[in-house]
Formats: C-alpha cells, sequence, structure tokens
C-alpha cells in the first residue's frame, strides 16, 4: 500500500463516514448484533460505540494500520473487547461457523474479490448467523446508474478502489446468504454515491 492508501485514506475515509446521519445509519445496522461479531472492514472504529451490550466479543478486519490508530481511543472507550484478526476480508483467518454476526459498513464497495469475501463471510458465520449491512451501490435510476459506471475508474483511484456500481443485494443473495430485510434508498447527496443497501441477509 503506498503512502496515500496507508496513512491519507483512512483519515480521510473517517471524516467522510463520520457525523450524526452516518451514525444513526450504523446504530440502526449494529443495534440486533449479540455474541460473537466479526466486523470485516473495522477501519477508524466508528460502529464501535453502537455495540449492544449483547456483544460479548468483535473480531475486526482492516487492512490499514493508520485505521488501528485511529481507532485506537474509540476501542478503549469500549466495554466489548475488540480483537484484530487479520488484514484480508477475502480471506479471513477464523473458523468454519465460528462467528454468530457478521457487520459490514460501507465495505463491500472497496474489497477487490467481494464474491470470494462474502464466500468467506458464510463459511465462518454459524447456521442461522446474519450479516447486518449498510453498503452504497447499483441505484436502480437508469440515468444515474449511467453516471455510477462513468465514475466509478476515478472512484477506484481516490478512494481505495471504491467501486460506485456494484450490486450489493445480488453480490450477497449470490455467495448463498438469504436477506432477511433490505431496505434500499437515497442519503443526501449527490445520487451516484448515495443509493444504499441496507439490511440483513441469514446462513440457512
Amino acid at each position: 500500500m503506498g503512502l496515500y492508501a496507508e496513512r491519507v485514506l483512512p483519515r480521510l475515509v473517517d471524516i467522510v463516514l463520520g457525523g450524526e446521519r452516518f451514525d444513526r445509519i450504523r446504530a440502526r445496522v449494529a443495534s440486533n448484533l449479540d455474541g460473537e461479531v466479526l466486523e470485516v472492514g473495522f477501519g477508524s472504529g466508528r460502529n464501535v460505540p453502537h455495540y449492544p451490550a449483547a456483544v460479548q466479543r468483535v473480531l475486526a478486519v482492516d487492512p490499514a494500520v493508520t485505521g488501528r490508530q485511529l481507532a485506537a481511543s474509540r476501542v478503549a472507550a469500549s466495554p466489548v473487547p475488540v480483537e484484530y484478526v487479520g488484514l484480508d476480508g477475502e480471506a479471513l483467518m477464523l473458523a468454519d461457523a465460528s462467528v454468530d454476526h457478521v457487520l459490514t459498513t460501507w465495505t463491500l464497495c472497496t474489497i477487490p474479490g467481494v464474491e470470494r469475501a462474502l464466500g468467506e463471510i458464510r463459511r465462518v458465520l454459524r447456521p442461522g448467523g446474519l450479516l447486518h449491512f449498510v453498503e452504497h451501490g447499483l441505484a436502480p435510476e437508469p440515468r444515474v446508474a449511467r453516471w455510477q459506471d462513468l465514475l466509478t475508474p476515478l472512484q477506484e483511484k481516490v478512494a481505495g478502489g471504491c467501486q460506485l456500481n456494484r450490486p450489493i443485494d445480488a453480490l450477497i443473495a449470490g455467495a448463498g446468504l438469504e436477506i432477511d430485510s433490505l431496505s434500499t434508498y437515497y442519503m443526501r447527496g449527490p445520487k451516484p454515491f448515495c443509493y444504499l443497501f441496507e439490511g440483513t441477509a441469514r446462513r440457512r
């Protein structure tokens, strides 16, 4: 990873994905977590304040060392223990069927082999376990989707590989996870960047 990706980008992401409107979504997505939780794309720990008391432990995966530094104060203040268990969502260093829930927030857009990562998520979930997610992705309006296609090459360069046009629901279902609940909507802001998929998907 270069200097920009390793040191600058995590700080930008922490700022851009911070604030009250993001906190409301994070709190909602994390609200039903309990037991052993894997968070893929832990980043700067923005979700840490929203872990419910029923969570026993969070296993964190993220490739950015700077993200861990930014997360340190949030982790230290959390009553929920956080343990870093790897750098790569495409190759999780966890046993099969070993976690109760997986949490991803604005993460699946950046993982190069997202299908492989989702397969790994399914593998480590216990039967009946849930993936809790909020992700931005492919909009249903053709005009917006065309802009997403046009802007994605630039977005990948400036935002660590982030793709605007991934069909998040189809990718999750294609990994063998059954979507339990799904809300899709635009956040306030430029539409190509702000179409969200929020919900849960279950390992049957």
